[in-house]
């Protein structure tokens, strides 16, 4: 009986000494996430501690929300406009990230800031074919004040509990393998 029972305490920790060396990257490992920026996503700077977002809300088709709805979600929050010529050369690569990896566990989110009526924005995504993408607006900016955005286009990553942990100025290539390697990182560790 005492071999069965050093066996299995055996066999239980040797699970998980494997498990601690095959786990996911945790969202919460700045450093290792930093690690996997090439390209663009040099640009991308992860927060040391994650730092709360606006709790003000925003309008969307449907009514208001708040960022605190998208908790539970890595969400990958873009302020954008449509007067904003670098935001038209990254909202077709966001919408790829939205169609590659929206769902349950992720979401591209985008805020247009400031005065964008509701046909412009849908004008603006129609032409280049980002249909996928949200309508919403924060017309008075007082997210976009509430988080710092004060050029754009600028990007924000959301951890689950709805937190700020990593934000990028100005556009980027989101098409990159980068881009694709630090999400997916940051949705198979906090799953």
């Amino acid at each position: 009986m005492k071999r069965i029972w050093s066996a299995l305490v055996y066999t239980a920790l040797s699970i998980v000494a494997i498990a601690a060396t095959v786990a996911p990257l945790h969202a919460a490992d700045p450093a290792a996430l930093e690690a996997l920026r090439e390209g663009d996503m040099r640009k991308l700077n992860f927060h040391s501690t994650p730092r709360e977002v606006s709790t003000d809300s925003f309008e969307t088709e449907d009514g208001p929300m708040t960022l605190a709805d998208y908790k539970g979600k890595i969400v990958l929050l873009n302020f954008w406009a449509t007067w904003c010529a670098p935001c038209r050369k990254e909202m077709p690569m966001l919408s790829d990230l939205q169609s590659e990896f929206g769902g349950e566990e992720f979401e591209v989110v985008t805020l247009a800031t400031g005065r964008n009526l509701l046909p412009a924005m849908k004008k603006f995504l129609s032409e280049i074919g980002a249909e996928n993408l949200p309508l919403h607006r924060d017309p008075n900016m007082t997210v976009a004040r509430g988080m710092g955005v004060f050029g754009l286009p600028v990007t924000v990553i959301l951890n689950r509990d709805g937190q700020e942990i990593a934000r990028l100025q100005g556009d980027a290539d989101w098409n990159s393998q980068s881009t694709r390697d630090i999400l997916t990182a940051l949705i198979d560790g906090e799953a």
